[in-house]
């Protein structure tokens, strides 16, 4: 795990000093060592999280003539057989790190050597005899990619801080990734929140050569059509342990550092740990999130799970005030404004992991998403089946089964959830499933500036056009899954919950449930498997019901959460806010209308943060983490660190061209 930047130019050399200023900006991610490589075209930038081949890994690296040069982030996970196969072809290695198979890989398969990679990356290869620049990025998008287009010129980095870095790159918002956001809750790749920033969209790789710059597929989500035949349940139960069980001995196992696991006591990340603890002998250390309000704690199962794995266990107690404290720290990582202050904890959690010795942690995430865990597709499920007679009392009721974990659920407000759940009742929908959350999100425009407001373009329309071609046969759980893994899951949870959060810290994220095999696996199950009724799930249930406790395995879903807009206001303000929310700042900002912040801001410290609605709240967090993000990356740029011990040093542009350690 590292980061990476660079710039490829078929003009003019590129800037040393440029090169080393954007590396400065990511030694969060890297703080044991850094390299670079630069030619008349290329500078390619590294920063270390030493966890494979700590002595002989250094970036970037290259293969044997020294033709072929790489920067990498991430872990291929099943480097070693895939390093066996390259030898029976020819190839020799002189180091035992992933990243020389990368090298390897490319020249034996070329773009497909991506879809054999089992991992997670974001990687840039230069090839100096073609004079070619390769980026890839890893199916899921686990691991951030961005750049910066100019014409004959790319410069690339693991976050957009880095891209800053170069005084010649453009600073300002885009309106129309700012709209995403206030729709999806998170941009869609390849679009950002910043003006001519992208990112690499996940399954995808791109070329830098004469012919210009190209995108293209390696890999794409695929669901089977309705109706066909799938395998019997207990079929797909044993074949889903196998397959997770080899997903977490990897993750565990195949790393020169120790591994940790993070276990909030719901289902995923018990299966997770308890998996690495009874399938491998080194000793397992776990780490949990609690919360100070009963409301967002989960720390009786938490317990109850430790107890039952004998783990060694560090947790940390979060509230309101250690939120507002460091929210300002997690902008700065999430590089955008966020609707929900959940990666904050996270935040916290991976400094209590690096504090304790920790660079690697196993966790749950994906298993929501992959085997239909979430409550929105238990919630398409109920509107389908109201929309086949909308006018029927009964099938209005079963809008009640829904978010039984809410404070507010609609349960205790029925007609409440009749009114909210049975708008656009269309069972043609494709997107049946997320148009509740859109609409009800997208509310928090009309906060924007009209001139802001002309300018936004998000469509949920133009969004489901981009489904592949075959959607249109996939049942009502294909579609919503899909919709997930292309906004919520790359563009929020692996990204301003994830890497952000754990890199932060220096910590790498390792997760079995989005293994490459799993992944295919789960999504050539029939709906059933994933979803049966409205249980969700239920083939994870069924595969690991002697893993976990049963209640823990029977527990109601609870989600994630932590306290929004309540720790903003619970403690009054913290120091930072006024700042970043004055009329000034606002005004100079362009994003929100300076009266209407005025009003929500006041009606929050009224209420002191507390029974504020849910719309409320995300507006409270739209625009405070919005201001955040223009304070931080437009109206100034982060200080970049300085960097660790040099490891590597080529630079073909002088005669007096070194390699290996200075």
């Amino acid at each position: 795990m590292c980061g990476i930047a660079g710039m490829v130019s078929l003009g003019s050399p590129p800037d040393r000093d440029v090169l080393l200023r954007m590396m400065g900006q990511l030694t969060h991610r890297g703080p044991d060592g850094c390299g670079y490589f630069r030619d008349g075209h290329a500078a390619l930038g590294h920063v270390r999280l030493a966890i494979i081949d700590a002595a002989g890994g250094a970036q970037p690296l290259c293969n044997e003539d020294g033709t072929l040069w790489v920067t990498f982030n991430g872990e291929i996970f099943n480097y070693v057989e895939l390093r066996e196969e390259l030898r029976g072809h020819g190839h020799t290695f002189r180091t035992a790190s992933d990243t020389e198979v990368v090298v390897h890989a490319w020249e034996q398969w070329g773009a497909d050597c991506f879809r054999r990679f089992n991992g997670q990356w974001a990687l840039a290869l230069w090839d100096r005899r073609e004079r070619r620049l390769v980026l890839s990025r890893d199916r899921l998008g686990v691991r951030p990619l961005f750049l910066v287009r100019t014409p004959g010129a790319v410069r690339f980095a693991s976050e957009v801080k880095a891209l800053f870095a170069d005084p010649s790159v453009n600073r300002s918002f885009d309106p129309a990734g700012l709209d995403q956001v206030l729709t999806y809750w998170s941009t869609v790749a390849p679009r950002t929140v910043f003006q001519g920033v992208e990112q690499l969209e996940p399954g995808h790789y791109a070329v830098l050569d004469d012919k210009g710059f190209r995108t293209a597929s390696y890999w794409s989500i695929d669901f089977p059509t309705r109706g066909r035949p799938g395998p019997d349940i207990r079929e797909s139960a044993e074949a889903l342990r196998e397959k997770l069980v080899e997903a977490a001995r990897l993750r565990f196992l195949r790393s020169d550092v120790p591994v940790g696991a993070y276990l909030s006591g719901g289902l995923d990340s018990s299966i997770t740990a308890a998996l690495v603890a009874r399938y491998t002998d080194a000793p397992l250390h776990t780490f949990s999130l609690r919360f100070s309000s009963a409301e967002f704690d989960e720390g009786r199962y938490q317990k109850e799970m430790t107890a039952v794995l004998g783990t060694q266990h560090r947790e940390i107690v979060v509230g309101p005030a250690e939120i507002a404290e460091v929210f300002p720290e997690v902008i700065r990582h999430t590089e955008t404004p966020i609707l929900r202050a959940a990666p904050a904890p996270l935040f916290l959690l991976s400094k209590l992991v690096r504090d304790d010795g920790y660079k690697v942690v196993v966790t749950g995430e994906g298993a929501d998403e992959v085997f239909g865990g979430y409550d929105i597709f238990r919630e398409a499920r109920v509107r389908q089946f109201w929309a086949s007679d909308p006018d029927s009392a009964k099938r209005a009721r079963a809008a009640e089964l829904l978010y039984p974990w809410l404070v507010r659920s609609p349960s205790r407000t029925p007609a409440f959830a009749r009114s909210f759940f049975g708008r656009n009742l269309d069972p043609a929908d494709p997107a049946l499933s997320h148009r509740p959350r859109w609409d009800s999100t997208a509310v928090l425009k009309g906060m924007l500036t009209p001139d802001l407001l002309a300018n936004t373009v998000a469509d949920p329309a133009g969004l489901v056009a981009a489904m592949p071609a075959g959607s249109a046969d996939w049942d009502l759980l294909g579609r919503g899954q899909w919709l997930e893994m292309a906004t919520l899951l790359p563009g929020y949870i692996l990204a301003s919950q994830g890497d952000r959060m754990l890199m932060a810290h220096s910590v790498e994220g390792r997760f079995p449930f989005l293994d490459a095999n799993v992944v295919e696996f789960a999504n050539a199950l029939p709906a059933r498997h994933k979803l049966f009724g409205l249980e969700e799930k239920y083939v994870v249930k069924r595969a690991f019901a002697d893993v976990v406790p049963k209640s823990i395995l029977r527990r109601p879903k609870q989600p994630y959460r932590a306290p929004d807009a309540a720790s903003l206001f619970a403690d009054g303000t913290p120091a930072w806010f006024d700042d970043v929310t004055s009329e000034r700042a606002v005004r100079a900002a362009g994003v929100f209308r300076p009266e209407m912040v005025a009003r929500l801001i006041a009606k929050g410290v009224r209420a002191g943060g507390e029974n504020m609605t849910n719309t409320d709240s995300m507006r409270i967090m739209a625009v405070v983490s919005t201001q955040l993000t223009h304070a931080t990356f437009i109206a100034g740029v982060p200080a970049g660190a300085a960097l660790p011990e040099i490891q590597v040093a080529v630079d073909l542009t002088r005669d007096d061209t070194k390699e290996g350690s200075s």
